[in-house]
């Protein structure tokens, strides 16, 4: 970093980012390059640091272009791709390298976006329909989904104010000044008049005003060219801007989606266990039914199993057991008559 930082004249303050590996987003000017930090994800699916954000920063010069990342990563593969697919019909600047290196990184999010919608398209179909005993990782899925969209949602947050920067940059260069206007829109007549033949040599001499006339017009015509790559340059950032805050805003709504998921799943587990807390309450009250029914019969059974003398206990063999037949016609009168209310008043 030292040699690059000497002998590309690169500020200390951009070697100190790069080095501690800066996770903030930012765009800043200096004298003669502007550095942007943007961030990027580990796009592996299967792998344990998936979604976990990457810097890529670059040191964007005049006539070239110095990129950084200290993961592995295929943004720089697919601008290179992408330069030779358009070679033929852009102009290659360092401006639009940088463009396109953002490019990439803004669609790189497309794809997990895209399968975060069709997960939050499941989960608010399934979430009122499944049984209860499929409902067991809903819970689970509704978390995962909602991590990985503030996941996405912290990585693009900062984006658009990057983009921004760098659009109000090429289009405070995109005005043109007012003397290299006037310039640019010299006719030929004007700029072939400060010259003559001289009588010494025979040659065509060129006036001072005349030398310095021509080197308005050149420069004028530089302006507009570079003026136009800016002017380009401008509408594929702006291109950028749409689709990070075009993204931002379906993050956003996926997330209003899933909190409404998720209370309709807590509602829905809440009516569940009122409906369980009612069969139960069903139950325990028809077992306390048939407790109060054989409380008292135990209590008078209790009565004439006393180890005492009671009302018709045979004092020899062969008396009648009218008593015992009595009782016993009372219980089951008494558990009739009990069982025809219960029912009656809906308590069994």
């Amino acid at each position: 970093m030292q040699i690059l930082a000497k002998h590309f004249h690169v500020h200390p303050l951009t070697i100190e980012d790069i080095s501690t590996e800066e996770v903030r987003e930012k765009y800043e000017v200096f004298r003669h390059y502007y550095f942007v930090c943007f961030r990027t994800f580990d796009q592996d699916y299967n792998s344990g640091s998936y979604l976990q954000p990457a810097s890529m920063y670059s040191v964007v010069f005049r006539d070239g272009i110095i990129t950084f990342h200290f993961r592995p990563t295929n943004h720089h593969i697919n601008v290179l791709r992408r330069m030779e697919q358009m070679h033929s019909h852009i102009t290659l600047t360092p401006d639009w390298i940088n463009y396109a290196l953002l490019d990439d990184i803004t669609d790189s999010f497309a794809s997990p976006i895209q399968t975060i919608q069709y997960e939050v398209d499941s989960i608010d179909e399934l979430v009122l329909l499944l049984r209860e005993s499929e409902t067991t990782d809903m819970l689970r899925r509704i978390g995962s989904c909602r991590r990985n969209v503030m996941a996405l949602s912290r990585l693009l947050s900062n984006k658009a104010d990057v983009v921004r920067g760098l659009m109000k940059r090429f289009d405070e260069r995109y005005a043109v000044p007012p003397l290299a206007a006037s310039t640019a829109t010299m006719t030929p007549s004007t700029a072939n008049a400060g010259t003559t033949a001289s009588p010494v040599t025979g040659m065509a001499a060129t006036n001072p005003s005349s030398a310095k006339a021509d080197d308005l017009s050149n420069s004028g015509g530089l302006i507009h060219a570079s003026n136009h790559r800016d002017g380009e340059i401008m509408l594929y950032l702006g291109d950028i801007l749409d689709h990070v805050l075009t993204m931002l805003q379906s993050l956003w709504s996926y997330e209003k989606i899933l909190d409404r998921s998720h209370s309709n799943y807590l509602a829905q587990i809440s009516l569940e266990i009122n409906q369980l807390s009612n069969k139960t309450n069903a139950v325990v009250g028809t077992l306390t039914f048939f407790a109060s029914l054989i409380v008292p019969m135990t209590f008078i059974s209790g009565l004439w199993g006393m180890n005492v003398h009671v009302p018709g206990q045979p004092g020899q063999e062969g008396e009648p057991l009218d008593w015992w037949w009595g009782i016993l016609g009372f219980m089951v009168i008494y558990c009739s008559i009990a069982i025809f209310f219960g029912r009656r008043y809906g308590l069994i």
